[in-house]
């Protein structure tokens, strides 16, 4: 019983105090979070994730955990990440338990494997993240229209080649009729738009699928997830 007791609940930072440090309007950093939790779908990670509403059932503010909170600020500014990493510091050093007794060699080992664990963990969210970062940092200066394929392609310095096969081993595009189309669960979770046209030289009708600034940022985090795979396979 006392060692149930002496178990901390686990740190979480809200919506509501990302907004405050970033100067981002609370109901941005909510559409934003809950982006990031649809695109990762089943990550144990949102297991975790308390969601705050009103009695109407309007989301107030999301709670998140260390890894989740450092994927959100992939999407945001270096200044910006930087406020948020280290007030999450503060959190921590304030949350820091008491040291266990090392005198007991089964606690010293459980509080080895427990702090070793968090590292890796954490170490693996920023590898993730990284990449993302990186790409959003120059998407946010680029016009925020839908984009072609080409476009993302070169947004995320990705090989044309590779990018697309990658897109069709993951069911996210196909080739139709000779034209590259979304799955239709993507385009009706907005990660892309489909534009119907006629050729002036011939008359031949045409869809042009292109990917919507929910889709960019979507599929900017697969990619990154996807690059940090083949890293560690290749390892």
């Amino acid at each position: 019983m006392n060692a149930l007791q002496n178990i901390a609940p686990a740190l979480t930072m809200s919506s509501r105090e990302i907004a405050e440090l970033t100067g981002k309007d609370l109901g941005h950093v909510n559409r934003d979070i809950r982006a990031m939790l649809d695109s990762l779908e089943d990550d144990p990670e949102l297991e975790h994730v308390r969601e705050d509403k009103d009695a109407r059932g309007y989301t107030v503010a999301f709670h998140l955990g260390r890894e989740l909170t450092y994927t959100l600020l992939a999407g945001y500014s270096t200044q910006l990440r930087r406020r948020v990493i280290a007030r999450w510091q503060e959190l921590e050093a304030q949350a820091a338990p008491a040291l266990p007794d090392f005198s007991n060699p089964v606690v010293a080992a459980r509080a080895w494997a427990d702090a070793k664990e968090s590292e890796l963990r954490t170490a693996e969210a920023l590898a993730i993240a990284a990449p993302k970062a990186e790409f959003v940092d120059r998407y946010v200066e680029a016009d925020s229209g839908a984009k072609g394929f080409r476009q993302v392609a070169k947004l995320l310095k990705a090989n044309e080649h590779e990018f697309r096969a990658w897109l069709q081993d993951q069911k996210v595009m196909y080739r139709l009729g000779g034209e590259w189309t979304a799955y239709q669960n993507h385009i009706d979770a907005g990660r892309f738009v489909v534009k119907t046209g006629v050729a002036t030289n011939s008359e031949h009708a045409f869809n042009t699928t292109k990917f919507t600034p929910k889709g960019v940022q979507w599929i900017a985090g697969e990619w990154a997830k996807h690059q940090v795979a083949a890293r560690q396979e290749a390892a």
